[in-house]
């Protein structure tokens, strides 16, 4: 048997150290090895930025149909999150196996690809529904007056604070379980979170992207009394 190989790693750090590198290298050794295959193609795909831009996979999936042979993943479980992934190795259809996770069929990953983007549709709409909640509540969201106006009026500056701080602690109860969820998966570092919480389309409460310091200042507000209530 011929087996084309596919390895993700999720930074250029990562790529060049060989961290997470080397253990999915070793299962996909130890899969081969064990089937008495061969192995005629690596690709390592460094995804940062762009999540659904993944060359490398289309490289691995168009040299395993080329070449009859069967595309081996090693971790099944984080990229189970990514619609795009798993939609583009449905419809490529080309025979493949997860060493993670062996019984994995073309109907598990259609299945999961519709899970993923249900839940990023999901996450949508539970932060509509906390902003709605904050509003219902009193809470006003954004500036009706425009900013030139409070200036002139010399006030403004503790209500838009108070905005924001009530804006920020109802997003970080909002993705609460998220984080939770991130946690019970062995992804607990601030750098591993934000690039999580990117990959899942997932923005800040400014609309931006998440790094190590605003991860932390969220898990600083959920721990805060004031986001227990």
């Amino acid at each position: 048997m011929k087996i084309v190989s596919y390895i993700r790693v999720s930074s250029e750090k990562q790529g060049q150290s060989g961290l997470g590198l080397e253990a999915q290298k070793s299962a996909i050794d130890a899969y081969a090895a064990a089937n008495a295959a061969d192995i005629i193609a690596s690709f390592v795909e460094v995804e940062s930025g762009r999540k659904n831009d993944r060359p490398r996979l289309e490289a691995a999936l168009k040299q395993a149909k080329l070449t009859g042979s069967r595309l081996v993943i090693a971790k099944l479980d984080r990229l189970s999150r990514n619609a795009a992934f798993l939609l583009n190795l449905q419809e490529a259809k080309v025979d493949f196996v997860a060493c993670d996770n062996e019984n994995a069929t073309p109907l598990t990953i259609g299945i999961l690809a519709l899970v993923a983007q249900e839940e990023a549709k999901a996450i949508s709409e539970r932060t509509k529904a906390a902003l709605a909640a904050c509003k219902a509540r009193g809470v006003r969201l954004g500036n009706p007056n425009g900013i030139a106006a409070i200036r002139r009026a010399n006030k403004g500056n503790a209500a838009s604070c108070a905005r924001q701080r009530a804006d920020a602690n109802a997003r970080a109860m909002e993705l609460a379980d998220v984080l939770a969820e991130l946690h019970d998966c062995g992804i607990t570092s601030l750098s591993a979170q934000a690039e999580e919480l990117n990959g899942r389309g997932i923005k800040t409460v400014r609309g931006g992207r998440w790094h190590p310091g605003t991860v932390a200042n969220m898990r600083k507000r959920l721990d805060a009394p004031k986001c227990a209530h």
